[in-house]
Parts: structure tokens; C-alpha cells; sequence
């Protein structure tokens, strides 16, 4: 069972958005400010989007939503459910106070932690990753080894708690949980900058030791 992921990071603070593709289903993981790159993506390869799946609901990962959709109607939006609030409300989403107020639609639908998904053939779990925002959830893929865990942890790195709705004993707690329990090479595929692994940031992330 295959799972093609591309990636394409979107405007200025280059978030990583992440096209999914298996079994003839496309499905993306976050969209970032100004997707045009995306848009022209998926339209060369004669991809269709069914679903949005948010890390979180930050500006710089839900700007995009509305351009998408604009292009594909149809496309279902999801948000962790702690997050939902943020969708509507650049304050919450923190966009406002950098000046670059962002909205989304409101999701189709809310998830929660401990569900899983399909995505063609392949399952995707959603592991509580919470912290760098009050519901932030990473999809893990055990069969293709891979997991997209926005701004919980980075290569070498993790998300931001000094900033509004953030808890950073709540993050490492659950990095060390939820993250850190994968297998060693589980591809860590961040929000922003290189991908890792789960072994990588085990024996060397200075910010959450195992």
C-alpha cells in the first residue's frame, strides 16, 4: 500500500503543506498562506483534493483553506476540536497580532485524538500533540512510516510555548508520549524546514530529551 507525500512550503513563513496522495485519493495537511504553488500542483497532476487535515489552527496553516476551495468546493475542511475557535478569529489564531489577520472556513468536521482515518488504503492515527496549541494533533501512517506533526517538533526543534494558548510542559509531555514512542525511523515531517526522524530527534532534539 503506497503513499506518495509531496511537499510545498506556502509564503513567507514557509509552512510545510503536504499533499497526500494513495489509491487515487488526495488529501492535504495544512495549507499555508498564498497556495497559489499549490493550486498549479494539483492541477498539473490532475489531482482532485477530498479533504483538509489542520495540525492546528494557526494563520500560518489555515490562510489557505479559502483559495482551495474556491478552486474545489467540495474539499471537507478538518481541525482538532480544541482548535475550532481559532478558524474565525484572527486574535485566537494569532494572525491578528502580527498584523496579517487570517481566517478560514468553519470545519466540516472536528477531530479529536485517538481517532483514525482512511486515506485510500492507508490509516492515519491522530496522536494528541497539543501545546504549541491548545489542540494541536499530528496523523501518524504506521504502514507508510510517517508522521505530520505540524509545530509539535521540529528537526532539531520544537514549536513555540511562549506565545498565547501555549503550554510547553503540556508539549514535551506529549512529544515524549505520543511522539517519541514511534518507531526510530518514522519520517518526522514538520510544519516548517527539513523533515527528521523519530530516532534522529530522540538521540539529539535539545529542547525534549526521551
Amino acid at each position: 500500500m503506497a503513499l506518495t507525500i509531496d511537499t510545498l512550503p506556502l509564503g513567507p513563513l514557509e509552512t510545510n503543506c503536504y499533499v497526500l496522495t494513495s489509491a487515487g485519493v488526495c488529501w492535504l495537511v495544512d495549507v499555508g498562506m498564498w497556495p497559489r504553488p499549490l493550486i498549479d500542483f494539483l492541477r498539473a497532476r490532475g489531482l482532485t483534493p477530498e479533504c483538509i487535515l489542520l495540525t492546528h489552527g494557526h494563520g500560518d496553516h489555515i490562510a489557505g483553506v479559502e483559495m482551495v476551495r474556491e478552486h474545489w468546493p467540495g474539499v471537507r475542511l478538518l481541525c482538532p476540536a480544541a482548535d475550532a475557535d481559532m478558524l474565525g478569529d484572527p486574535q485566537a489564531n494569532l494572525s491578528g497580532p502580527f498584523g496579517f489577520p487570517m481566517t478560514a472556513p468553519p470545519a466540516d468536521r472536528l477531530v479529536e485524538p485517538g481517532e483514525e482515518m482512511l486515506c485510500g488504503e492507508l490509516t492515519l492515527h491522530v496522536l494528541d500533540t497539543s501545546g504549541h496549541s491548545p489542540g494541536g494533533v499530528s496523523y501518524y501512517c504506521p504502514q507508510a512510516g510517517v508522521v505530520l506533526c505540524g509545530d509539535a517538533l521540529f528537526a532539531g526543534g520544537v514549536g513555540r510555548s511562549d506565545i498565547p494558548g501555549a503550554d510547553g510542559e503540556r508539549l514535551a509531555a506529549n512529544i515524549r508520549a505520543n511522539l517519541y514512542t514511534l518507531p526510530d525511523d518514522t519520517r518526522v515531517l514538520p510544519g516548517h524546514g527539513p523533515e527528521s526522524t523519530i530516532g534522529a530527534e530522540k538521540a539529539g532534539n535539545p529542547f525534549v530529551r526521551p
